[in-house]
């Protein structure tokens, strides 16, 4: 069946990683219209998505282009992960159980990888989903140090139904800034154990790192996630202007809207090199304080008019004094979508351990100090560090228009969505004195006591039938 299946939905050799908050639908279709044949959503909670209609609708959105597509979710009990793939049956080609997740929260909440230990819930899990729903149950995993012990899990995940396998070459500590480099030794002896479709994930930083993978470890397919945020076009083989591919994005959001911040987390990962460069600070402030489509297309704007000239041959970059040289080394450049390179994990324990040296001599403690020169604690200057991200503009000074309540006796703003421009309270006050109804405040003065009135003469006229009974009697 795994291979029929597979072989069903083409045997995609590539593939858009899940990521939280960040494969939402509109990037999802964006990186299918630059090669990825397979596409995963984020991460779903499965408890929270069995209980919460509203996380449900909106975590769970897809359209006809949106095919062939694996719905992953993260989670401990076998009922409520067979529960939520029961829902969501209907909409994807397959479920996939997150059991690679390294970070914090999924060690609070025992799930991702912090469930490889516990073979015999694993076993029930896979089991109770695939006995709920007729598509396949698909596992992505990370590998443990030990290469033989790495093979065993796998086998044990395959024997207890799983029908498709995703091998992180990572074991569940390599993260942050502690990475480092994927093993695909572990991947390949894993392939060549099991016998369901698998795919690779790893160290793919372009299309000939994808073909470089499936030549060594013998994978049907390879996965992609930091790769292809910072370039969609990855498995496409092209390196793209960045402007183009944000623009593209936020076209395909206004059709499939997401929050403001999966918007903003892809731009930053897009303009990673262009925001390198200090000429671009005003950009990027306004891409860190930006609150809505138009001041991210903005940004856009500013980059393209920037570096265009350039990009066309109009302009020599390498000739240009006004822009700070220093750190820019690149093959390719800034503007153009390529890959992010991490710091390696040896490099990191030195700056670390330099960095914790010069605390050391300054007697460990760091001075902070606001825009006057004084001195203050690390607590405030967070605060003012926030404040600084996201100012009040001078329209938010009197509510989120600007506008007051049209009562002349009130200074309060005025609700964005009542009915009479009024503020809540006033709004109150007038639908209680005229007998009205604000669905902008949800006050329903009028229809509560259209259905007082209702239940009264129902009552009434009740009561008039057992009377006329009673006397009859």
């Amino acid at each position: 069946m795994s291979w029929d299946w597979f072989e069903s939905i083409g045997k995609p050799p590539f593939v858009a990683a899940p990521m939280v908050d960040a494969s939402e639908l509109a990037w999802r279709l964006l990186c299918r219209r630059h090669g990825a044949k397979l596409c995963y959503t984020p991460m779903f909670h499965s408890n929270v998505f069995t209980k919460d209609p509203k996380y449900r609708k909106d975590s769970m959105q897809t359209c006809a282009e949106d095919r062939p597509l694996i719905v992953q979710f993260c989670g401990n009990n076998p009922e409520v992960m067979a529960a939520a793939a029961k829902m969501v049956e209907g909409q994807c080609d397959a479920i996939d159980i997150n059991l690679g997740c390294p970070q914090s929260i999924a060690k609070r909440g025992k799930y991702g990888s912090f469930l490889q230990d516990e073979w015999k819930l694993l076993q029930d899990i896979v089991k109770a989903m695939s006995e709920a729903v007729s598509i396949p149950i698909t596992c992505k995993v990370r590998i443990f140090e030990d290469i033989e012990k790495s093979v065993r899990y796998a086998l044990m995940l395959q024997e207890a139904g799983c029908k498709l396998l995703t091998v992180h070459g990572r074991t569940r500590e390599q993260k942050g800034p502690l990475t480092g480099i994927a093993s695909w030794k572990h991947i390949k002896a894993v392939r060549e154990a099991v016998s369901v479709p698998m795919f690779a994930n790893g160290n793919i930083q372009c299309l000939e790192d994808v073909y470089r993978c499936i030549d060594y470890t013998k994978v049907d397919g390879v996965m992609s996630a930091e790769g292809i945020l910072t370039n969609p076009a990855l498995f496409e083989g092209i390196n793209p202007v960045s402007w183009d591919m944000a623009l593209e994005y936020l076209d395909l959001v206004e059709q499939f809207p997401c929050p403001t911040s999966y918007m903003r987390g892809h731009l930053f990962k897009m303009f990673h090199k262009i925001f390198t460069f200090e000429e671009n600070n005003e950009a990027r402030q306004l891409l860190a304080t930006g609150q809505n489509i138009h001041d991210f297309r903005k940004v856009c704007v500013i980059i393209k008019d920037k570096y265009k000239d350039y990009h066309e041959g109009n302009l020599n970059f390498d000739d240009c004094e006004n822009i700070t040289r220093q750190g820019y080394n690149l093959i390719l450049p800034p503007w153009i979508c390529q890959p992010y390179v991490r710091m390696s994990p040896e490099a990191h324990t030195q700056k670390m351990e330099s960095l914790s040296k010069v605390q050391v001599e300054n007697n460990n403690k760091r001075d902070y100090e606001d825009t006057d020169g004084n001195c203050i604690s690390r607590k405030k200057m967070k605060k003012l560090r926030k404040i600084m991200r996201r100012p009040v503009k001078d329209d938010q000074q009197n509510g989120r228009n600007g506008e007051i309540c049209v009562n002349a006796t009130c200074p309060n703003p005025l609700g964005g969505k009542c009915v009479y421009q009024l503020c809540k309270k006033c709004c109150r006050n007038k639908c209680f004195e005229e007998d009205l109804d604000c669905t902008g405040h949800r006050i329903l003065v009028h229809t509560r006591r259209e259905m007082a009135k209702k239940y009264a003469h129902q009552n009434n006229e009740m009561e008039h039938i057992q009377c006329n009974n009673e006397s009859e009697n």
